[in-house]
């Protein structure tokens, strides 16, 4: 019992640390600051923004988004670190569970602010470049690949792979690394392969067709 209230109060102080460590971050290191900056810079040049005033908005906006996801991953990265740290078996998985959880609904909630504030300056199609410039680009640019791929498709059947990939953005956007981010889209790709391959799809065969098409065409 006494090894459990220590370990509770030893979790406790870390997390309180944790937290000053946070706050203290929040003024960012300028070379992180330039970073963002610069990151969110390419995304809008890509754009085809003419107001330099707005452009200059959405710019601050995209950089500010991604320093506000990294509070929010380092705050749920300590916490778990601590609570490996201190714990084992089903606390320290309960731990995990409960900072990934507060972690996810801190992202929810500011993804909503964010898309709100991108909307109030930008059309529908210039909001989906930021989140593809966010993303690099992977859900056009897989959606193209299996409409090559498979050019038998149904408008129907586009449409349920776009809303997929889509999807996948949405989380993509929030995730901390590029690792992350593909990861995303990993697991969707994943719900489309099982979906197409219920349908009867060979994507093996597919793909090795798509590779003769261009062959064929490159050597015209």
């Amino acid at each position: 019992m006494m090894k459990t209230n220590i370990k509770s109060l030893l979790f406790a102080a870390m997390m309180m640390m944790g937290l000053a460590q946070l706050t203290n971050a929040q003024g960012f290191d300028p070379e992180y600051v330039k970073v963002t900056n610069e990151r969110a810079r390419k995304i809008v040049d890509n754009m085809d923004i003419s107001d330099i005033q707005k452009a200059d908005k959405v710019t601050d906006y995209i950089a500010k988004q991604y320093r506000n996801l990294s509070l929010i991953h380092d705050e749920r990265d300590k916490q778990i670190d601590a609570a490996k740290e201190m714990y084992d078996g089903k606390k320290e998985e309960k731990k995990i569970n409960k900072a990934e959880k507060k972690a996810n609904k801190s992202m929810a909630k500011l993804h909503k602010k964010y898309l709100a504030q991108l909307s109030s300056e930008l059309t529908a199609e210039q909001v989906d470049q930021v989140k593809d410039g966010m993303t690099y680009g992977v859900a056009p640019n897989t959606y193209k690949v299996y409409q090559e791929m498979l050019p038998d498709l149904t408008q129907e059947q586009k449409d349920k792979i776009w809303n997929w990939l889509a999807e996948a953005r949405e989380h993509a956007m929030d995730a901390g690394s590029s690792h992350a981010k593909h990861a995303w889209f990993g697991k969707y790709k994943g719900k489309i392969t099982n979906y197409l391959s219920d349908l009867g799809y060979d994507l093996k065969q597919a793909e090795k067709d798509m590779f003769e098409r261009q062959k064929a065409a490159n050597n015209q």
